[in-house]
């Protein structure tokens, strides 16, 4: 009866919820009180977190810095490519009178249609998709420069956006691009720019690029600030920033006007005769500043047309047997020990040597003959002669001196230092001719050097100063002498020498004589080791054809070398000597008229142009601009305004060179009839779309017929044969 006491019962529940109110308060209490002293929570500090709500920060992003040539004239440097997107829906509109998305697709379809290759009809069927936010426009809506973007802007068009990418640019085309490398963002599986690599920088992956990364790249800035929920920035709160750094400027010692004419040689060449391998270097020999170097393969640094035929750098990556050029060395050590003696004469054709015999090219041999004619014939019995006379171990010692089996320590990426055994007699006897080591170009060309600058061999250097764009400090690389493997006398006397191999009716250079110069010059023809077999590749054109010669030859301010290994000559009448001349001689040609420039009007009489901008102006316009510079212009699209052009605005071009400029419109496909397949490429950069070849040559079939639309062509193939 107690317990059913309602009365009583209800005070016992009123003094229990009391309690455990005062309990929970407490506890609650207790809690808030900890949180504030502590100002943290499950290990979270909360100040910190309510500072990161308010607090903004950004990066101040860094300029990589720049590569220029000799002259300032700019080779590698950053910029910004533009990704055209239109936005459809209009969820991402937040009032009626500034839309976010395509408002009117007519007028939008006719405005694109006169800065990108597409028609109006084509952009208008993109916009009308439904069901999608966004649209892009393929291949040509990408890789927009700058100007486009802004005439498009100009515009004003409402829902039509802009994805901007950092990239690096090499406005010159191919120009000495396994030297310079090339620099880009990281890239996933497919080689695009991975979505996590918004705040990345580029990054140099070979080349200069790559040697001198830490150099050219910047350190980022930041900016700190405290905003509202509305994105004002709070009064009186504090600004912290921190300014970026840019990164250093390279100068080269390449200078543009030989460089771009040496490429322009060297792609002739080329696509000429298809060697496997082919280099030139032109150097100081006085400074050993390099003024020119290419090779073949080689690509294209902005749209890396190309990078997958070689990646391997064949100036100081490449080992080869140097073959009779090594002769250059062995007279110039020769003349230094006092054992050559022009008159003295000895039996040619053939020589024993311990463990094998040494055999002239021409086996029969030239009969009794004396050393200046075996060095004209160019003979292997003169020269393994001549390296007895000097004692094999001073031969070795020579071969060190002037920096055999060394790098020479030029900076860039994976040098190789070259092999020589040097262990048994037939091998020592070999070295002599150059068989049996190997070498790198940029070896011989210092080597070379010593030769032609009296005595001292110099390091062949690609940077002549860097430069801090902030302070304009410029640290300056001065040349610098390796050794002096042979006197003056001796070198001087070895260039007089060298003239008889260009100059005397038994000379192996004849063919390399220069109208109006003397030259000094060392021809060679050296055997390939095939890989398979591990012996020398016999008969053919399996062998490494060069020449080096020295100009003036009684006071060298160049040396050029040029090899070309296993070109395909269908011809019976043509030799390998005759494509390395199709190089040298045009080459050491402009070299030495370059020597005597002292006007502007004298290099613009060389056939040498800038190319002028024609973007953005009419067809007819351009045309007009363009037909004064005497160049080749083939137009794709049959719109009336220009809305890219190759090669870009500035770049030093060759009078009656291919220039292809495309207008706004439908991309309607040339006739390619007799074009080079350089010249093709040229139409798979500016349009995106990829061309396949067929054979060698230059073109006889195309699989899409000229003035036909092909926007919408995956791939087409083009057929080559030789002329």
């Amino acid at each position: 009866m107690k317990n059913k006491n309602p009365l009583k019962n209800r005070k016992k529940i009123t003094i229990l919820l009391f309690f455990v109110t005062l309990t929970t308060f407490m506890v609650f209490v207790g809690r808030f009180t900890y949180i504030m002293v502590k100002g943290e929570i499950n290990g979270e500090d909360l100040s910190q977190n309510v500072n990161n709500l308010y607090t903004r920060s950004s990066v101040l992003e860094a300029n990589r810095g720049a590569i220029y040539d000799m002259g300032g004239n700019p080779v590698a440097v950053d910029a910004t490519s533009y990704s055209l997107i239109a936005v459809l829906t209009d969820k991402w509109s937040n009032t009626p009178e500034k839309p976010q998305h395509v408002v009117d697709k007519q007028k939008t379809a006719r405005a694109l249609a006169k800065y990108i290759a597409m028609s109006e009809e084509e952009i208008l069927k993109k916009l009308n998709q439904k069901n999608v936010n966004q649209v892009e426009f393929g291949s040509v809506g990408k890789k927009l420069t700058y100007d486009i973007k802004s005439s498009i802007e100009e515009e004003k068009l409402p829902g039509i956006i802009f994805n901007e990418t950092p990239t690096r640019l090499y406005p010159n085309g191919i120009f000495a691009s396994h030297i310079v490398g090339y620099a880009e963002l990281p890239t996933n599986e497919d080689g695009e720019v991975s979505e996590d690599s918004s705040n990345a920088d580029l990054s140099g992956l070979m080349g200069i690029e790559q040697a001198y990364n830490d150099v050219l790249t910047g350190k980022d800035g930041a900016i700190e600030y405290q905003k509202d929920s509305f994105g004002y920035v709070l009064p009186n709160s504090t600004i912290k920033s921190t300014d970026p750094v840019d990164g250093k400027d390279i100068y080269l010692t390449l200078d543009k006007r030989m460089q771009v004419y040496l490429e322009s040689i060297m792609t002739e060449v080329n696509d000429k005769y298809k060697p496997v391998g082919m280099t030139a270097t032109l150097m100081n020999p006085e400074t050993g500043a390099i003024i020119a170097a290419s090779q073949r393969p080689s690509f294209n640094g902005t749209t890396k047309e190309g990078i997958g035929d070689l990646w391997q750098n064949l100036l100081v990556e490449n080992t080869f047997e140097p073959g009779s050029t090594m002769k250059v060395l062995t007279l110039a050590a020769a003349v230094n020990e006092g054992v050559f003696n022009p008159n003295e004469t000895y039996m040619s054709g053939s020589k024993k040597i311990e463990g094998g015999k040494v055999n002239d090219h021409n086996v029969n041999g030239w009969g009794q003959i004396s050393y200046l004619e075996g060095l004209e014939r160019s003979s292997n019995v003169a020269f393994v002669n001549l390296m007895e006379k000097m004692g094999t171990e001073n031969w070795k010692e020579y071969l060190d001196k002037f920096g055999m089996g060394k790098t020479t320590s030029t900076g860039l990426p994976n040098e190789q230092e070259g092999f020589n055994p040097y262990m048994w007699p037939l091998e020592k006897a070999n070295t002599s001719f150059g068989q049996g080591l190997t070498v790198t170009v940029m070896q011989m060309m210092q080597a070379y050097s010593a030769v032609a600058n009296e005595g001292k061999m110099m390091k062949p250097q690609f940077i002549s100063k860097i430069v801090d764009p902030a302070t304009g400090k410029e640290t300056i690389i001065e040349p610098e002498v390796v050794s002096e493997p042979i006197s003056k006398e001796s070198a001087d006397q070895t260039l007089n020498y060298l003239k008889e191999v260009v100059y005397s009716e038994n000379g192996t250079g004849q063919a390399y004589k220069i109208e109006g110069h003397e030259i000094a010059a060392k021809t060679g023809t050296a055997q390939i080791v095939n890989p398979d077999t591990k012996m020398y590749y016999s008969g053919g054109n399996n062998y490494v054809y060069s020449v080096v010669g020295m100009a003036p030859a009684d006071d060298p301010k160049v040396v050029l070398y040029v090899t070309v290994q296993q070109p395909t000559i269908n011809d019976p009448s043509i030799i390998g000597g005759d494509v390395v001349k199709a190089v040298f001689n045009p080459v050491m040609k402009r070299a030495l008229e370059y020597q005597h420039l002292t006007d502007k009007s004298q290099v613009q009489n060389l056939n040498q142009i800038d190319m002028p901008k024609v973007t953005g102006i009419s067809k007819v316009d351009a045309l007009e601009k363009l037909n004064e510079t005497k160049v080749d212009v083939t137009i794709i699209g049959n719109g009336d305004t220009v809305v890219q052009q190759l090669p870009l605005p500035q770049e030093t071009i060759i009078k009656n060179q291919r220039i292809i400029v495309m207008t706004n419109g439908a991309m309607t496909m040339p006739d390619m009839s007799g074009w080079s397949k350089n010249d093709v490429l040229k139409v798979s950069e500016i349009t995106g779309i990829k061309f396949t070849f067929k054979g060698e040559g230059y073109v006889v079939e195309q699989s899409l017929m000229p003035q036909s639309n092909m926007q919408n062509e995956e791939t087409i193939t083009v057929t080559l044969a030789s002329p």
